[in-house]
């Protein structure tokens, strides 16, 4: 049986771990849209640095080993019109770990982290590949809702193409934020 820790929040010295983890997911199809030689080190950098200063981040490991399994991040657009929305997320789990409750776990600590420390934060976004309808089940199980397609926006590796499904997960403290926002 494999044993996984609670999430936690990530830090740089998760780098090389988050890499090894995106890349051994890569390799998988289906796994992530990127290719396992364009998970690089700065992209991984790019959204560790992001999310620790204006976003979440969190990994789960192997109880049994020092990798980590599973890894989630959201962060700010960086502009002033969205700082209400957390965005670019992208979640990750090990092959050998899929279906063992991690990707909900994870999900869980988001929300809640987002509900418990990011009162500001009314919207996370994501995007799903149309042929994911398992992920995109699950998504609307905890609240995601889909906001239109974005046709032909993935090419294949056969060379055909897929739509990207965009979708939100919308905070129930929205009617509090109207309130203290309104203009009088």
């Amino acid at each position: 049986m494999m044993i996984y820790s609670t999430p936690r929040p990530a830090t740089l010295y998760d780098k090389q771990k988050i890499i090894s983890l995106y890349r051994e997911v890569a390799l998988r199809s289906g796994g992530i849209v990127r290719e396992a030689h364009e998970v690089t080190e700065e992209y991984v950098d790019k959204f560790l640095r992001n999310s620790l200063a204006d976003g979440i981040i969190l990994v789960v490991e192997d109880a049994e080993s020092d990798r980590i399994v599973g890894e989630i991040h959201t962060y700010k657009h960086g502009i002033n019109v969205f700082s209400h929305v957390f965005g670019h997320l992208t979640i990750v789990v090990h092959p050998s770990f899929q279906r063992k409750g991690i990707v909900r776990t994870l999900f869980t600590a988001l929300l809640h982290e987002v509900r418990s420390n990011y009162p500001e934060v009314l919207r996370v976004e994501l995007i799903a590949k149309e042929s994911n309808s398992v992920a995109i089940g699950f998504y609307r199980s905890l609240g995601f809702v889909e906001e239109g397609r974005m046709e032909m926006r993935i090419r294949r590796q056969d060379g055909g193409f897929e739509a990207d499904i965009p979708m939100a997960w919308i905070s129930s403290c929205k009617e509090n934020f109207d309130e203290r926002t309104s203009p009088v």
